[in-house]
């Protein structure tokens, strides 16, 4: 009978009405609930595709009739009527001094003795050698269709023919009239990192596909014939070589690829005009067209490598080491306003600087651009790096030369052959190039490459050989005697060569 009164059955509605609200309020709160899950799932799912993969690569190496040994070196210089002893001298210290050794690898026609009278034909032919093989070799070891492909980058700083090399290469493998085509000319040699950031961005936009990478550099129609000792010094560093890479964000391909981006900073001082002129293509007082090197190049290179360096260091180290550099800065800091003189001292220009911090907490190994001993053993200097660490970058330059930009995929070649790189391994990769441009990126290895091995490697063939007990050039034994010629009588033997 107590409930039956007019004021409990108001309760009771007013109780009910409640429930019916929280009821509400539950089911709103579970949907918001459910719908910012849903988007959660849905942006890390997005993410997932946005990644950049390595799924495969493969460094090309000419036939060895292209090698070049001490014995060809000293015929190609001979060769050359425009050379006196003043320049023999210095190509002799350049070659000695130059890291490489006599395996290496140069274009056709400086075996057939026409560098001096280069061909368009010539570039483009020591071009298809390249992509012909490479490209070839990766489509067939990963069973890819090049009517697969979806994206082609194709970077040579020194060769522009109509059609571009890009339009070459689809037309050779007869890819699809909708990929996506970049033909990159005068990046230098760091313009595969270029390549690379060019598909990382493309992935950003574009879910599942597959991109091809053809990085190298044409030496034929650019062999500098004079004797201006700035521009003969591209002669000894530069070498034929090539790499091609197949990169791809799709899902099924995750588990079979090789490395992931991590992250990438490109440096670019083209608005100052000393590194913008340090290392540029241009004309002697003859007219005889050249890859000129200045002697302010380190200094530029020190100067981009460091900003490079200032950006990239805060997104692949621990934060524990970035707090123990900054607490060292402070004290030295501290010191120097102590001690003003100290501060005021000037290093020569060019002169390696310690960066005072421990790369090796946040990486494991380093991929060098193999742009000559003195570059290598700078970066070792300022990243504080042993002997094993720049040892794949050294071993590569002996054996390959600076191939330009395709340079940081044979150190990277070298390290998977001697069975380095580990599942979670950090790959640093820095590279520099004309303009002037430091480049550097991060790659994490995602499986295991310490096992089997690439049958496509370009150092199977000899990676038991390397390191050599001694990697000193011979051209010191063959030709020294130079050293002890005099101006006024100095002539070239009969027979010499």
């Amino acid at each position: 009978h107590l409930f039956l009164t007019p004021k409990n059955k108001h309760t009771n509605k007013k109780i009910k009405k409640n429930n019916n609200n929280m009821d509400l309020l539950l089911l709103f709160f579970s949907l918001l609930l459910s719908y910012l899950f849903f988007k959660i799932c849905k942006l890390i799912d997005s993410k997932k595709d946005k990644d950049c993969y390595i799924l495969d690569y493969q460094c090309h190496k000419p036939s060895d009739d292209r090698m070049v040994s001490t014995q060809f070196s000293g015929e190609i210089i001979h060769r050359n009527k425009n050379l006196g002893l003043n320049e023999y001298k210095f190509l002799l210290k350049a070659i000695v001094s130059s890291g490489i050794g006599e395996q290496t690898y140069a274009p056709r026609l400086v075996f057939e003795g026409r560098e001096e009278r280069p061909s368009l034909q010539d570039g483009i032919s020591e071009m298809e050698d390249f992509y012909v093989d490479s490209i070839g070799k990766l489509l067939e070891r990963q069973h890819i269709s090049p009517k697969e492909i979806d994206i082609l980058v194709v970077n040579v700083s020194m060769l522009s023919t109509m059609p571009s090399l890009a339009s070459r290469i689809i037309n050779h493998y007869k890819m699809r009239e909708d990929v996506k085509v970049f033909n990159l000319t005068g990046m230098g040699c760091s313009a595969s990192l270029i390549s690379v950031d060019i598909v990382k961005n493309i992935f950003k936009s574009y879910a599942n596909k597959l991109a091809l990478i053809a990085t190298s550099e044409s030496l034929g129609p650019n062999w500098y014939s004079g004797n201006n000792r700035s521009m003969i010094l591209a002669n000894c560093l530069f070498r034929s070589g090539g790499c091609a890479i197949l990169l791809t964000n799709k899902r099924s391909l995750r588990k079979k690829a090789m490395f992931r981006l991590k992250c990438m900073v490109r440096t670019h001082h083209g608005a100052r005009e000393d590194s913008y002129n340090c290392c540029i293509q241009s004309e002697d007082e003859q007219g005889r067209v050249g890859f000129y090197l200045g002697k302010n190049l380190p200094k530029a290179a020190t100067r981009a490598f460091v900003d490079n360096l200032k950006v990239i260091t805060p997104k692949i180290l621990p934060v524990t080491e970035l707090f123990r550099f900054m607490l060292k800065l402070l004290i030295k800091k501290i010191k120097m306003h102590q001690n003003p003189s100290k501060a005021s001292m000037n290093l020569p220009p060019g002169t390696p600087i310690k960066a005072g911090i421990n790369f090796k907490t946040g990486i494991e190994h380093f991929c060098i651009h193999t742009g000559g001993k003195a570059v290598i053993d700078g970066i070792g200097h300022s990243l504080d790096l042993s002997e094993y660490d720049i040892e794949p970058a050294r071993m590569t330059l002996h054996r390959f030369g600076n191939t330009s930009a395709s340079s940081l995929w044979y150190v990277l070649a070298y390290m998977e052959a001697k069975k380095r790189l580990k599942r979670g391994d950090r790959v640093f990769m820095i590279s520099f190039g004309a303009g002037f441009k430091c480049n550097s990126c991060v790659w994490e290895v995602v499986r295991d490459l310490t096992v089997g091995g690439s049958k496509g490697n370009v150092w199977n063939h000899c990676i038991d050989d390397y390191p050599p007990k001694s990697i000193s050039n011979p051209y010191l034994e063959k030709f020294g005697w130079i050293q002890d010629e005099e101006l006024d009588t100095f002539k070239i033997p009969d027979g010499f060569m």
